[in-house]
């Protein structure tokens, strides 16, 4: 017969750490320099890890569908539709992979247009480097980075006024760049009453369109970072809208 000893009561149980998940970036960079430059900093930051670098677009390719990143860093000297090719190649080659496009520059309206169109981000270079980290986390986590959308004339919105949640909802909905269309389908509702809530949008906040309400998403919301609950399948695609303007 055999018996089970209990342990003695000195004995200690070691407890498992939950561990942090490093945020992996790439770079599609031309420039030698600003690529050692990038990798360095990367490097030395907590929480982040290098994966790597190439002037090649497809060598990039595939180097991502081997070994995915969280990020990937474009350098738009490549050419705009050559940087757009990129971001829409890599939904087929490593869709887990954020692309951040990597600009000298770049106009708000050209800026939500490249996000609509597959992109997770837009970061100046000449921004500050703390800015840096700041855009990357905000893309690991789901969001949009927009650059220096603050800097932007401010809109003034009638606070007083309170969207409802579907309301809410859809304004989460153009934040993303969908369509009236994608936006009844994803609701279940018609394009119709998509139109007649957006009219009530724009009637409550004082914005102008779309394009206005999805610059301004932080403060017509009300909300600084959103980060979703995976359960909930709109909220998990939210998306942060400006230097510092989630939606």
């Amino acid at each position: 017969m055999r018996v089970a000893l209990a342990p003695p009561l000195n004995m200690t149980t070691t407890m498992t750490q939950p561990t942090t998940t490093e945020i992996s970036v790439f770079a599609l960079e031309a420039q030698p320099v600003a690529a050692k430059g990038l990798a360095a900093f990367i490097g030395e930051s907590p929480g982040f890890r290098w994966a790597g670098s190439t002037p090649s677009i497809t060598a990039a390719l595939d180097r991502l569908r081997i070994q995915p990143a969280t990020i990937a860093m474009v350098d738009n000297s490549v050419g705009m539709r050559s940087s757009l090719q990129f971001v829409s190649d890599l939904k087929q080659t490593s869709p887990a992979t954020a692309p951040i496009l990597w600009v000298h520059d770049m106009s708000e309206i050209d800026s939500v247009r490249v996000i609509q169109m597959g992109a997770r981000g837009v970061f100046k270079k000449t921004n500050d480097l703390e800015q840096l980290l700041d855009c990357l986390q905000t893309v690991a986590q789901g969001g949009v980075w927009l650059a220096n959308l603050e800097k932007s004339e401010p809109v003034h919105f009638r606070a007083t006024m309170k969207l409802t949640p579907r309301e809410r909802e859809i304004a989460l909905c153009v934040c993303r760049g969908l369509r009236n269309r994608e936006i009844g389908e994803r609701l279940t509702i018609t394009p119709g009453t998509v139109k007649v809530h957006l009219m009530h949008i724009f009637e409550k906040t004082g914005v102008k369109d779309r394009f206005e309400l999805a610059l301004r998403g932080r403060q017509l919301l009300g909300i600084n970072k959103v980060v979703a609950p995976v359960e909930t399948p709109l909220e998990g695609n939210l998306v942060a809208v400006g230097t510092k303007v989630d939606c």
